[in-house]
């Protein structure tokens, strides 16, 4: 178990609209639940790694941008867990020149100030900063998303594969007092 941490992670999607997540403070109670087969995710902070094309897929079968989540670093509780998001609404401007919003003022996610994440097959670079009860992230070298006021803020590091191979490597963790 770690309470507080820095945590370097590269990562890549072998295949288009790949899910991932890396899990901060993770409960034990759900990880217990997990092993016995029970739930889907453990409950703690959840580090967001989409594909890119999940984000795609989601636009193409509802004609419209998701207004709930990201492919760039979305930081949120799960299980139970809470969280104060530090930008709970972003506005994002499409190629094309189009405007939308992602988010509600009273969100629990964490939406990313700015889209760097790369693509399948490309290498992307995260770098985690947990300290008492409050998460900072780095996408590629940028600092993008976070909160504070986090419940659980001690508890188990988890890696995620939902449902598509996904590979990390160069993963380093330093306890910090």
């Amino acid at each position: 178990m770690v309470t507080n941490l820095e945590l370097v992670v590269q990562w890549r999607h072998l295949k288009h609209a790949g899910n991932s997540g890396v899990f901060l403070w993770a409960m034990p109670e759900s990880i217990k639940n997990l092993e016995a087969g029970k739930g889907r995710l453990p409950a703690g902070i959840e580090v967001q790694v989409l594909d890119l094309g999940y984000e795609t897929n989601w636009e193409k079968n509802r004609g419209k941008p998701s207004d709930w989540f990201t492919s760039h670093g979305d930081v949120f509780p799960t299980g139970g867990a809470r969280m104060k998001a530090f930008t709970p609404e972003i506005t994002y401007t499409k190629k094309d020149g189009t405007k939308y919003v992602v988010g509600k003022p009273t969100s629990r996610r964490s939406f990313p100030t700015q889209r760097l994440t790369k693509g399948v097959g490309e290498w992307n670079h995260y770098y985690i900063r947990a300290i008492n009860g409050e998460v900072r992230l780095w996408v590629n070298g940028v600092e993008v998303s976070g909160g504070t006021e986090c419940q659980p803020a001690t508890g188990y590091l988890c890696l995620e594969s939902e449902g598509a191979p996904i590979e990390f490597k160069g993963l380093r963790i330093r306890e910090l007092p």
